[in-house]
C-alpha cells in the first residue's frame, strides 16, 4: 500500500518557527498570503517582553495577542524560557515544558502537543521526558537535506533552514521529488527576527511565492503532520494483507491504479 497525503496530496510542505517575537506578525502576513501553514514555537515567559527589558532590543507577542496572531497556524511548546536543557535536571525539563504547555493551552485554548528543542539539543532522556508530559512530536535543528518523513517524532529534524544558501535548489528538488519517496515532506525552520533585523523578508518571500499553489502539495502545521503519518503507520492489516483496518480518527488516503482511494475512521476495506 502506497501511502498519500489526504484528498490525493503527493507532497506536503511545513514549517516551524521560534521564539515568538513582534516580527512574527510580518512572517504570518506572508505566509496567509501563499497559503502556508507555520508552527510557531512559543516561549510563554517572553511573552510581553519590551525593548527596552531586553539588552538585544527584542519586543515579543504579548499574551493576549497569542490567541488572534496565531489563529490560523500552530502554537507549539519551546521552553517557559528558553533555557539549555541539556543542562538541566530532569525536573527542571519537566517544569520547563509542562509549565509552558500549560501557559500556551490557556492562551490559545487549545491543546498544546508539540514542541521545538530550544538550542536544539536533545537525547533519549529529553525525548522520554516529554513523552510524560503529553508531547507529541518535537524538532531539533539538524538539517537532513531530504524529503523523508521523521521515524521518531521526538526526534524530528527539518530539511533545512530558512536561510540556508541551498534553500532555492531545495524547494525545487522538492517539487520534482522522485516518486519512490512515500510521503515526501518539506520541512523548513527558522526565526523571523532574522528577517526583521535585517529588514529583508525577500527570500522567504520568493520562496513562499515558488512553492505556493501547487495542487499536489498538502500545506499542512506540524501536528498535521504527525497526526496523518501516525495515523498511516497506525492501520491493522490482515494476516493475508488483503484487509486493512483503520483504528484512528484520521482518514487514510492510498495510491490505486486509477488514482486514489481511503480509508475512513473505524473502516474496515478491501485493498485492492
Amino acid at each position: 500500500m502506497d501511502f498519500i497525503y489526504p484528498n490525493g496530496k503527493k507532497q506536503a510542505l511545513t514549517f516551524s518557527f521560534d521564539d515568538n517575537q513582534d516580527f512574527d506578525k510580518r512572517l504570518i502576513e506572508i505566509f496567509d498570503k501563499y497559503g502556508m501553514k507555520c508552527t510557531f514555537n512559543v516561549n510563554s515567559g517572553t511573552l510581553g517582553g519590551t525593548a527596552d527589558q531586553n539588552p538585544d532590543g527584542n519586543v515579543y507577542i504579548k499574551p493576549e495577542e497569542v490567541k488572534e496572531v496565531y489563529k490560523n497556524h500552530e502554537v507549539a511548546v519551546h521552553g517557559v524560557e528558553h533555557k539549555f536543557i541539556g543542562a538541566l535536571t530532569d525536573p527542571m525539563i519537566v517544569n520547563e515544558f509542562l509549565e509552558d504547555r500549560k501557559a500556551l493551552e490557556a492562551l490559545t485554548g487549545k491543546l498544546v502537543q508539540g514542541a521545538a528543542y530550544a538550542f536544539g539539543r536533545h537525547d533519549e532522556r529529553i525525548m522520554n521526558i516529554l513523552r510524560t508530559v503529553g508531547i507529541k512530536y518535537a524538532r531539533g535543528v539538524a538539517s537532513t537535506y531530504d524529503f523523508f518523513p521523521p521515524m521518531d517524532f521526538l526526534d524530528w529534524c527539518p530539511t533545512c533552514h530558512q536561510a540556508d544558501p541551498n534553500i532555492t535548489e531545495l524547494g525545487e528538488r522538492f517539487l520534482n521529488c522522485p516518486g519512490y519517496i512515500e510521503l515526501p515532506l518539506m520541512y523548513v525552520w527558522g526565526h523571523s527576527y532574522e528577517f526583521g533585523r535585517s529588514k529583508d523578508w525577500s527570500g522567504i518571500e520568493k520562496f513562499c511565492e515558488m512553492m505556493s499553489g501547487k495542487d499536489y502539495i498538502w500545506y499542512a502545521t506540524n501536528m498535521e503532520i504527525y497526526e496523518y503519518i501516525n495515523a498511516t503507520r497506525s492501520l491493522e492489516f490482515s494476516a493475508d494483507g488483503k484487509k486493512a483496518y483503520n483504528p484512528t480518527l484520521i482518514e487514510v488516503f492510498y495510491k490505486t491504479e486509477d488514482g486514489f482511494s481511503s480509508i475512513k475512521s473505524g473502516e474496515t476495506k478491501i485493498i485492492k
